[in-house]
């Protein structure tokens, strides 16, 4: 189990993280996330001990990391890095001997995951020759073909299609049911809904949110709808029973003013849209985040935690 109590990191006069504290459990998919610029990446290298904390303690089954540790960690930075002269098969034999992997239990590893992902054919290509979706697929490889207990993954799904982003989100399910702890960072909220069990969300380094993403959400809940259609849906935020839209072209989540029902919301479209989809439900975690950052993730670079945890 990984365990982080009360680490902070300052860069000059910038406080990077500021007194988080979580916990990542065996066959557990943990997700750390946030707005870019959050604190999200030097958390996970300070777990990695590529940066020490100035204060607090990361914990690894109940000690402080070691180096001889890090052979049963995987970890797929933010910052992506293969050598383009090298052979992809080579290239991922480096990174699993680096690990302490046997050559032929690499192999049979690596060729596991390379047809998992429906690129085996690529193995002895040289890494330049790969797309920057084959090129994440074969990093996210290297980062568990040793069969890594814990595994850090920071922004893993940046720059992939989303046939790309599923099939990394199966994968990363099938290492939880091997029994290995997941964390992963991101600031796509739909991602974390998707399969975190429980998250962290963080703003300017401070904790916003932590807990079990059910619990999170039945906290946070309130009289929600999404509805899909066709049309102009505009005049839904000047209804008198509705308190906040997160709209899209085609899409709209709105949130009901307390003691209204979602039937009134039905009867007010009925007519104006052609309706696709209407479903009373718990609001996402993309509109909860709205709600206390204030922001989509994408265009924040941060109100205050202050003001997040006010709201």
């Amino acid at each position: 189990m990984l365990k982080v109590e009360q680490v902070v990191k300052t860069y000059e006069t910038v406080r990077a993280v500021d007194g988080l504290s979580f916990e990542a459990r065996p066959g557990e998919i943990f997700g750390l996330i946030g707005p870019n610029g959050a604190g999200k990446s030097t958390t996970i290298r300070m777990i990695m001990n590529i940066i020490a904390p100035d204060s607090g303690s990361i914990r690894f089954d109940g000690k402080r990391l070691s180096e001889s540790d890090k052979s049963r960690i995987g970890y797929l930075p933010e910052e992506r890095g293969l050598y383009k002269k090298s052979r992809v098969g080579e290239s991922l034999e480096y990174l699993a001997a680096l690990k302490g992997m046997r050559l032929p239990d690499a192999r049979a590893s690596i060729g596991a995951w390379l047809e998992r992902f429906g690129i085996a054919d690529w193995r002895d290509r040289k890494v330049s020759e790969l797309s920057k979706g084959m090129g994440q697929k074969v990093q996210f490889i290297g980062s568990v073909a040793h069969k890594p207990s814990i595994v850090l993954f920071d922004e893993p799904f940046s720059g992939l299609d989303p046939l790309a982003q599923d099939e990394l989100l199966s994968a990363m399910v099938e290492l939880k049911k091997d029994g290995v702890t997941v964390l992963f960072s991101t600031h796509v909220m739909d991602h974390a809904e998707k399969i975190c069990e429980r998250i962290l969300l963080v703003n300017k380094g401070r904790e916003v949110l932590y807990g079990p993403l059910a619990e999170v959400k039945e906290r946070h809940g309130r009289n929600a709808v999404q509805l899909e259609f066709d049309g102009d849906a505009t005049f839904v935020k000047d209804l008198p029973f509705v308190e906040t839209v997160v709209a899209y072209p085609r899409w709209i989540e709105v949130e009901l003013k307390e003691g209204s029902e979602p039937d009134q919301l039905f009867r007010a479209v009925a007519g104006r849209l052609r309706v696709r989809r209407f479903e009373a439900v718990a609001p996402s975690l993309h509109k909860i985040f709205v709600r206390l950052v204030g922001r989509s993730p994408d265009e924040t670079n941060g109100a205050g935690a202050g003001e997040a945890l006010r709201a």
